[in-house]
This record gives structure tokens, C-alpha cells and sequence, in this order.
């Protein structure tokens, strides 16, 4: 039970977050894109522009940005490159990797750029 409620939940926090992205001008590309490497959260366009987002929900801001590992940031990022070889302009596209944060209140914070690469 507590797994399917974690679940839930979590699906919450992402469709939340889509929201706040397309409140913002953003669209949605894909919810829960996944390739051979792993499965991305959420997929946002910005024009030509691509905005891959890794959602995590925890009781506090900090609790949820301390489930970002190593491991699930390479994972991610080798994730955006399978999917990046359908875009026109393939690995060329413009690409930022966000996390979002989502509080046990519902909260939002977005990371832009939570990895240091552009």
C-alpha cells in the first residue's frame, strides 16, 4: 500500500510541475520518456530548446535535493542523449537538465541547470 501511495504521489508532483512549465510558456514534449538508459521525468520544449526536468518529492526542499545521486544524474543524462538522436538537430539542440523539488505542502522549487551543463 505504501508503495502505490509513494507512487501516486509522485505523480502528483509531476503533474504539478508540468503545470508550473506551461504556466510559463512552456510545452510539455513527454511525461515519463523512457529509453534503454532510463526513464526522464518530465520532457519540456521551449521553442527549439529542450528542458529535461528530474521531479523528487520529500518532506522538505533539502530532503528531496539529497535524492539526487551521482548515479541517477549520469543516468539522466545518458537518457537525454538517446532521446536527443530523434530531435532535427540531434545532439546539437540546446538542452538544459532542471530539478524540480516538491515539498510536503506542495511546493515548488525549480533548479534550472541543477547539473552545471548547458
Amino acid at each position: 500500500m505504501q508503495g502505490s501511495v509513494s507512487y501516486y504521489a509522485g505523480q502528483a508532483a509531476e503533474n504539478a510541475v508540468a503545470r508550473d512549465y506551461v504556466s510559463r510558456g512552456y510545452t510539455l514534449a513527454c511525461e515519463r520518456w523512457r529509453g534503454k538508459r532510463g526513464e526522464i521525468d518530465l520532457i519540456m520544449r521551449s521553442d527549439a530548446d529542450l528542458i529535461f526536468v528530474e521531479v523528487k518529492k520529500s518532506q522538505s526542499f533539502e530532503r528531496a535535493a539529497l535524492r539526487v545521486s551521482r548515479r541517477q544524474i549520469d543516468r539522466i543524462m545518458g537518457s537525454a542523449e538517446e532521446f536527443l538522436a530523434g530531435e532535427p538537430n540531434g545532439p546539437l539542440t540546446n538542452v538544459r537538465f532542471d530539478v524540480a523539488l516538491v515539498d510536503q505542502t506542495g511546493q515548488l522549487r525549480i533548479v534550472e541547470n541543477a547539473f552545471g551543463h548547458d
